[in-house]
C-alpha cells in the first residue's frame, strides 16, 4: 500500500512500474544463531523484478469533493514522442495520427506569449 501523504513536504513519486518477468534460485549463507541451518547453505525461490525506464508526459491535476478525489485538469508536456502517441490509438497504421496536434499547437501559442507556457493551466492543477 502507499504511504501516507505528508501536505507539509513537496510533490513526489510514490510508487513506480514494475512487473513480475520471472523467478529463480539462489544459494545463500543462514546467519541465524541457534538455528539448524545455522553457517550453512540453503536454496531459496527468489521473484525477477523488471522496471524499465519512466518517462514523466503530464500530471493530472485532483480537487477535493465530498465523494472524495476528482480529476480537475490534466497537463501535458508540450512534446510527446511519436512512442507515446501510438499508445493512445489501436490502429496507429491506419489513423491519421492527430492526436495531440491541437494541444501541442496551443502550447506553443503559449510559449510564444509568455515565458512559461500553459501558466494557467499548471496553476490551474496546483490548487
Amino acid at each position: 500500500s502507499f504511504p501516507k501523504d505528508d501536505a507539509s513536504k513537496p510533490p513526489h513519486l510514490t510508487a513506480f512500474m514494475s512487473y513480475k518477468a520471472g523467478m529463480t534460485h539462489i544459494v545463500r549463507d543462514v546467519d541465524r544463531p541457534g538455528s539448524k541451518l545455522h553457517k550453512k547453505e540453503v536454496a531459496e525461490a527468489v521473484s525477477v523484478v523488471e522496471a524499465p525506464p519512466m518517462i514523466v508526459v503530464g500530471f493530472v491535476g485532483y480537487v477535493e469533493t465530498p465523494r472524495g478525489l476528482r480529476a480537475l485538469t490534466t497537463v501535458w508536456a508540450g512534446h510527446l514522442s511519436e512512442e507515446v502517441k501510438r499508445r493512445f490509438y489501436k490502429a496507429w497504421h491506419k489513423s491519421k495520427q492527430k492526436a495531440f496536434t491541437k494541444y501541442q499547437k496551443r502550447w506553443s501559442d503559449a510559449s510564444k506569449a509568455s515565458e512559461s507556457p500553459m501558466a494557467a493551466e499548471i496553476e490551474r492543477a496546483k490548487k
